[in-house]
């Protein structure tokens, strides 16, 4: 076996025995002894090998998966492949995803010289965003290097998963192969070097007090553990909560729907009453007023978070807790200040269902509720685009306990059809919500590969022509609207149907209502888009009817 068959059968056969399930593989030559290693793996029904041709899309397909909860590496060849990785890496790192990267690269030697495709960064091109990174030598003596490669995945793979460090991330190895780079027979080198690694352990909770009238927050959150602990916390202390739809904690009897409208009533010192603590989950992000409510001088601060990092924007936190409980009935006044967050949800969402029903055609609004409903309906998966796709999301739906992935993390539109893919892949049937924007600017991932398995995904286009959340920003009324509408919203005026064609893809534009509705409850079934067509310029006029309906609902 050469040293070059060698390195990469035994950083396969590693990361398999360390747990790894799914490989993304982009095309290349320098890298193609961790693609014929991968290959053999997949042949052999140790892993599920995925090949796509875009190093951007395997990325988010790599990060897509791993957001399912399964250890996922992404390989690809050197140079600029490597840096199309780079937006995916950085969501995995901002949003605490375990990811693994393996970048291949000319002997060392070779850095420096101009050679072709060597970037002398390569190497360090993810530094800060990784938990850890390593540069590999080209083999020399495998039979002796065999044990230091082990324990090196064994440590990478570690760190990604959060085990040491600062939670789970994206690790980098960097790795160099020298020709030959096609495989020759052989064993794998034998030896020790693989590392069981355990983590911290359960952290213990610390118990809050009763007494202060109490909102726990739930911010988007990766780890299904972060979410679920949410919301026993709320449902164990008798408070409400308040859910983003990424972060694991949107259902049950103590979720408020349309939290967001109702803060403006909190911060007035409206009819909910004054809030005095929120408890806080996970990395909220969304809307203006949950961000005013975290910077408030007269609201205690709670932070719940058993990772290195926390969330703090507003620079008030006065306490940082690795898990949290509370012991002992409520007292008066936390019941009173939950029964009025309760009844105020209720009649706020029957005032957001009223305000969509009464108003004909199409919106994103209304498609968030209804997919939601469909998701819900028939347990399939939910992935949202970060953008007014999530936040209609959060407006209208009903927290019916949906699995919902959006990659908020740093909160791009990059990649948003290849993470769906990588969540439909891993979970099964999918939908994925995203405007036209979203779409266009990952219509890559709807590249067939022959051989590959396509998703049971249905990717619902909601197309305003152009970015329709500026519309609900200040930019709208800043400037002339020739302006706004050439640097801001940006209209493209592109034929989605056409484009699906050109890829293989079904798709469909329904004209009403009822035409949308068999579409999108539909189980998805295959790769296919529904496009909703839409007026841009309704989309203010409709988020301030909507809020001035759930105003007058609990005034």
């Amino acid at each position: 076996m050469n040293p070059s068959t060698a390195l990469a059968t035994v950083l396969v056969d590693t990361l398999v025995r360390l747990g790894l399930r799914h490989l993304v593989l982009s095309p290349g030559s320098r890298s193609a002894p961790l693609a014929y290693a991968a290959a053999r793996a997949a042949d052999e029904g140790r892993l599920t090998l995925h090949v796509r041709v875009d190093e951007r899309s395997a990325g988010f397909l790599a990060l897509g998966l791993a957001r399912a909860g399964e250890l996922v590496a992404v390989v690809t060849t050197s140079g600029t492949a490597v840096a199309n990785l780079h937006p995916a890496v950085l969501e995995a790192h901002h949003a605490g995803v375990p990811l693994v990267v393996l970048s291949a690269d000319r002997p060392h030697e070779l850095r420096g010289s101009g050679a072709s495709q060597t970037a002398d960064a390569q190497a360090r091109m993810f530094l800060p965003s990784v938990r850890y990174s390593a540069d590999v030598p080209a083999p020399v003596d495998p039979d002796r290097q065999a044990p230091a490669w082990r324990s090196l995945l064994s440590r990478a793979v570690a760190f990604a998963r959060g085990l040491r460090g600062d939670g789970p991330g994206p690790v980098h190895l960097n790795v160099g192969f020298a020709d030959p780079l096609t495989p020759s027979p052989g064993d794998v080198p034998p030896g020790p070097g693989l590392t069981q690694v355990h983590g911290p352990g359960v952290p213990a909770p610390v118990a809050l007090e009763r007494g202060p009238r109490t909102l726990v927050l739930a911010g988007d959150a990766p780890d299904p553990a972060t979410g679920a602990a949410a919301r026993e916390l709320a449902e164990s202390a008798g408070w409400p909560l308040l859910a983003e739809p990424s972060s694991g904690a949107r259902g049950g009897e103590r979720a408020v729907g349309p939290y967001r409208l109702l803060l403006d009533a909190v911060d007035a010192e409206g009819p909910l009453g004054a809030v005095e603590r929120v408890v806080l989950f996970g990395h909220p992000t969304l809307s203006r007023p949950v961000t005013r409510l975290l910077a408030r001088d007269d609201v205690e601060l709670v932070v719940v978070s058993a990772a290195g990092t926390w969330s703090d924007a507003g620079f008030r936190a006065a306490r940082v807790v690795p898990a949290a409980q509370v012991q002992g009935p409520p007292g008066a006044g936390e019941q009173e200040f939950a029964a009025r967050w309760d009844r105020a949800g209720k009649l706020a969402a029957d005032a957001v269902d009223a305000a969509l029903d009464a108003e004909a055609g199409l919106s994103g609004p209304w498609a968030a509720r209804e997919v939601v409903a469909a998701c819900a309906a028939d347990g399939s998966t939910l992935v949202v685009a970060a953008s007014n796709a999530i936040r209609d999301v959060d407006l209208t739906a009903r927290p019916l306990g949906v699995r919902t992935v959006s990659n908020r993390g740093l909160a791009g539109i990059d990649g948003t059809t290849a993470t769906a893919e990588g969540v439909a892949l891993a979970t099964g049937p999918t939908r994925l919500l995203l405007g036209d924007l979203a779409f266009l600017h990952d219509a890559n991932a709807l590249l067939p590969v022959p051989g590959e398995v396509r998703p049971d995904l249905t990717v619902v286009v909601v197309n305003d022509d152009g970015g329709g959340i500026f519309e609900t920003l200040e930019h709208a009324s800043a400037v002339d609207r020739a302006t706004f509408e050439r640097v801001v919203a940006t209209p493209h005026g592109v034929d989605v149907a056409a484009l699906c064609a050109a890829f293989g893809v079904a798709h469909s534009r329904p004209a009403t209502r009822a035409e949308a509705l068999a579409a999108l409850t539909a189980r998805p079934r295959g790769l296919r888009v529904v496009e909703l067509v839409t007026a841009r310029d309704r989309v203010r006029p409709r988020l301030e009817r909507i809020a001035a309906a759930v105003r007058a609902a609990v005034a």
